[in-house]
């Protein structure tokens, strides 16, 4: 009786650290769910907004101009923004006044 519970217990536990590898692997290189803050998407995204995101561009170097790109805010490392690639390394992004581009833009 005590062997077949500690079977059913150990084999809930093996099936439990399995299919939790698989989804962590899942989330940390195919894509995931994030709610990105902040309005500066609007109206693609809006603040609070639930979205799907991919992981498989950066691994591969396949971000272009236009895309979408989530990352960890600087000022709060616990929630995401997203922001809209419009200049890649090497890119000159002229601006019509650069000083006030500096004070509300984020460089990722």
């Amino acid at each position: 009786m005590l062997r077949n519970v500690l079977g059913k217990t150990f084999r809930f536990l093996g099936y439990t650290v399995q299919y939790g590898c698989i989804a962590h692997c899942a989330f940390e290189y195919l894509g995931g769910i994030v709610v990105c803050s902040g309005p500066s998407m609007e109206p693609t995204i809006h603040n609070s907004d639930i979205v799907f995101s991919e992981n498989l561009s950066r691994h591969f170097y396949c971000i272009r101009k236009g895309d979408i790109v989530i990352v960890k805010s600087p000022n709060d490392p616990k929630s995401n923004i997203c922001k809209r690639v419009i200049g890649l390394e090497g890119d000159k992004v002229c601006t019509s006044n650069p000083s006030d581009f500096l004070k509300s833009h984020s460089y990722v």
